[in-house]
């Protein structure tokens, strides 16, 4: 190996190092901050470790707001992000199905419109779903949040479509002589052909849902329904004394799933984003 290409490595690693440590240094300093006292936490930045590791701020967090335990909104926000992520991937990939693999009629006006909505900004919608689901008595109940997630996800549905075109059509035509009907090819072949993309949807629906603070605040207003962004605001108070510590302590705590899906499904996130769009 040359000087040259020697020296353009280590000035490569060196430049993502530290470029790596800028993009995790916040949250290694919410992690000990979690440990701080309030005057610690606004104390000089220089000072990262905390003078003790006393759990107290996660004790007194987790005891919650009232009569409501910390656990109570992390159950909350585990049962709206699971059930969504559910409802969006399987809804989004038959979605997907339709408009990639079947002739149809209007396909392609139904794949213009598909693509309008993407760019949609949601403020848009916010005043018209409120009042469907206002009128509909869904108000301080779970299914604003769940149910729209069952009716395909643009932004999935525009992914798997592109990941679905890259496999053969060879596939369906075999299947079809061998008497597969539409939804035998769906669940047979392309399901199981079709595994990056859809757990790359679940891996962005499940985050986008657990980190929703918008849709939850303009929804749930009973604290026993309250999701764990509403949760962690409640921690700040405007009018009387702030919980920092307990802020940061439940922070930590909350960015626990997140960490974990990413780490368990890091492979097919990278597959399903570098393969989608390819031709087969």
């Amino acid at each position: 190996m040359s000087r040259r290409k020697i020296v353009h490595r280590v000035l490569y690693h060196i430049f993502v190092i530290a470029f790596g440590l800028c993009m995790i240094y916040p949250i290694v300093w919410m992690f000990f901050a979690s440990f701080k006292t309030t005057s610690e936490i606004f104390g000089p930045v220089s000072k990262l470790l905390p003078s003790s590791f006393n759990p107290h701020n996660y004790i007194t967090g987790w005891r919650g707001f009232g009569k409501v335990s910390f656990g109570t909104f992390f159950t909350n926000s585990i049962f709206i992000s699971v059930v969504s992520t559910i409802g969006a991937t399987a809804s989004s990939a038959l979605v997907a199905y339709g408009l990639g693999r079947i002739q149809f009629v209007g396909r392609k006006v139904w794949f213009a419109l598909m693509l309008i909505t993407m760019m949609l900004p949601v403020q848009i919608l916010t005043i018209p779903q409120f009042i469907m689901f206002h009128t509909f008595g869904w108000v301080n109940t779970f299914l604003p949040l769940i149910v729209p997630q069952f009716f395909g996800q643009p932004f999935f549905i525009f992914l798997m479509i592109q990941f679905i075109q890259g496999l053969p059509r060879e596939l369906d035509e075999s299947a079809k002589i061998d008497g597969c009907s539409k939804y035998r090819i769906f669940f047979s072949i392309i399901v199981p052909l079709l595994v990056p993309a859809i757990i790359t949807s679940m891996i962005f629906s499940f985050v986008w849902r657990w980190d929703d603070f918008f849709s939850a605040l303009l929804y749930l207003n009973k604290p026993e329904l309250y999701t764990v962004p509403m949760a962690l605001r409640m921690f700040s108070d405007s009018s009387s004394t702030s919980d920092w510590g307990g802020m940061m302590a439940m922070s930590t705590l909350s960015l626990i799933p997140d960490i974990i899906i990413f780490i368990v499904f890091q492979k097919y996130l990278v597959e399903g984003i570098a393969t989608t769009g390819l031709k087969g």
